[in-house]
C-alpha cells in the first residue's frame, strides 16, 4: 500500500495578475512544501480552488507539481465531481499523468442517499485500476454526510485506502475507526482537530496550515505517536491561533493572504471568491507575528 505519510498539504493554486494559473509559482511552492514537512501534496482540492479551474488547468497542475516534488513528496490529485462519469474520466486521466493517488470528494449539491454515495465511489475505484483513492467527507461544503457505515462498506474495496474526514464530528470518526480495518487510513480534514483525531485513531492531517507550519505539524504528530502527549498538546495549543485564523473567512482566502504576507506571488482567489479584507489581513498579521511567521 502506498504510504502518503502524515502531513498532506491541500495546496493553493497560484494565479497571475490576469487570473491565469501561475505554473512557475505552483512548482516553487510545491517544492517549498516538500522541503518543509509535507509528505504528500494534494493538488486541485477545494483549497486549490478546483471549482474555478478547468480540467485542462488541473491536468497541467498535476504534471507541474509531479515534476517539482519528484523524489521528495507524493502527489494526490483532486479528481472529485458531482458527476460520477466526470470523476471517473478525470481520475483515469490523472492516473495516466502519473499521480500517486486521487482525492474523491462526496458529490456536492445533488445530495445522493448513502447507497448512491456507495455506488459513486465504488464505480470510481473500479474504473481506476490500482490507483489509491482517498475519500473526502466535508458536509459543510457538499451538503451531504458520508456515514460511518458507508465508509466501512467502501473500506472493503482494495484501492479505497482511507478518508479525509472534515465533518468535525469526533463521534463519527470514532465510529469509522471502530468499523474499518486498521490499515484504513483516517486523516483529519481540519487542522484544529488533528490532535483530537489522532487520539481516536487518525493517521495525520490533510492540512491548510502546513503551508506555514508543516514542520511543526510533523513534530506534533511524531510527539503524539512517541507517547510525548504533553509535547503534542503544547504544539497544538501554540499553533491553535493560526489554525483558526486561516478559517476566519472562506478557505482559501486567508491562506492565500498569509502566503502573500510572506512574499509569495500567489495572486488573489478566482471569482466568486474575493480578496481578503482589512480585518482578515490584520488578524493574520497579528497571529503570524506572534508565531514568528513574518
Amino acid at each position: 500500500m502506498v504510504d502518503f505519510g502524515r502531513v498532506l498539504t491541500a495546496m493553493i493554486t497560484p494565479f497571475k495578475e490576469d487570473g491565469s494559473v501561475s505554473y512557475d509559482v505552483a512548482a516553487r511552492l510545491a517544492d517549498h512544501l516538500a522541503n518543509n514537512g509535507t509528505d504528500t501534496v494534494v493538488v486541485c482540492g477545494t483549497t486549490g480552488e478546483s471549482p474555478a479551474l478547468s480540467w485542462e488547468e488541473e491536468y497541467q497542475l498535476f504534471s507541474v507539481v509531479l515534476e517539482a516534488v519528484a523524489g521528495k513528496a507524493l502527489v494526490m490529485a483532486g479528481c472529485g465531481s458531482n458527476s460520477t462519469k466526470e470523476a471517473i474520466a478525470a481520475t483515469q486521466k490523472a492516473a495516466r499523468i502519473g499521480v500517486h493517488g486521487a482525492l474523491q470528494v462526496v458529490p456536492y449539491y445533488n445530495k445522493p442517499p448513502q447507497e448512491g454515495l456507495y455506488q459513486h465511489f465504488q464505480a470510481i475505484a473500479q474504473a481506476s485500476g490500482d490507483l489509491p483513492i482517498l475519500l473526502y467527507n466535508v458536509p459543510g461544503r457538499t451538503g451531504q454526510n458520508l456515514s460511518a457505515e458507508t465508509v466501512a462498506r467502501l473500506a472493503q474495496i482494495d484501492n479505497i485506502i482511507g478518508i479525509k474526514e472534515a465533518s468535525g464530528n469526533l463521534d463519527q470518526v470514532s465510529e469509522i475507526r471502530r468499523l474499518t480495518p486498521k490499515e484504513f487510513q483516517i486523516y483529519s480534514g481540519d487542522d484544529s482537530l488533528t490532535l483530537p483525531l489522532l487520539a481516536v485513531g487518525a493517521k495525520g492531517v490533510v492540512s491548510v496550515a502546513s503551508h506555514l507550519v508543516g514542520n511543526e505539524l510533523q513534530h506534533m504528530i511524531h510527539a503524539f505517536n512517541s507517547g510525548q502527549n504533553q509535547v503534542a498538546i503544547d504544539i497544538h495549543l501554540r499553533l491553535f491561533p493560526i489554525f483558526k485564523a486561516l478559517f476566519v473567512t472562506t478557505n482559501p482566502i486567508p491562506v492565500k493572504k498569509a502566503l502573500q504576507l510572506q512574499g509569495w506571488e500567489v495572486g488573489s482567489t478566482r471569482p466568486p471568491l474575493c480578496e481578503a479584507d482589512a480585518k482578515v489581513t490584520q488578524t493574520l498579521e497579528f497571529v503570524m507575528k506572534e508565531l514568528s511567521l513574518l
